[in-house]
């Protein structure tokens, strides 16, 4: 971890939730879909296979974990998972419940729209579901 500084972008788009093995574990300041991000706390880190082998594992883990319990919670139709970085590069993996008849169903959360922010208590209620989902 000696070096890993977040990128700026994320810090402001995103609210940690906890710190797993091998990433900060955070939500998307967007309520318009549940939208996690797992970013490896690694310095200089832009694609996947920059990383260690056993850091490749662990990422695989922890996004199928992370994964799991967001259907679990959510009940979600889909779960994208994705790692673009055309403009954050630091790597982070997105992983973002969808449902048909969502604000872009069945079109990317991308570039769509104007973000809408959580109202506290939602967001609290929703990170704490998460937490409880990933203890068990």
């Amino acid at each position: 971890m000696k070096g890993f500084a977040l990128d700026p972008r994320l810090e402001n788009d995103s609210v940690s939730i906890m710190v797993t093995g091998l990433c900060d574990l955070r939500l998307s300041r967007d309520a318009r879909w549940p939208w996690l991000i797992l970013v490896p706390r690694r310095a200089g880190i832009t694609e996947i296979f920059e990383l260690t082998p056993l850091d490749q594992v662990l990422l695989a883990f922890e996004t199928e974990l992370v994964a799991k319990a967001l259907k679990e919670i959510t009940g979600a139709t889909k779960i994208n998972v994705g790692a673009l970085g055309n403009i954050v590069r630091q790597l982070h993996v997105h992983i973002i419940a969808r449902f048909e008849g969502d604000a872009n169903w069945p079109g990317p959360v991308w570039g769509f729209g104007r973000a809408e922010p959580y109202e506290d208590g939602k967001r609290d209620e929703f990170i704490a579901k998460l937490r409880e989902a990933l203890s068990s």
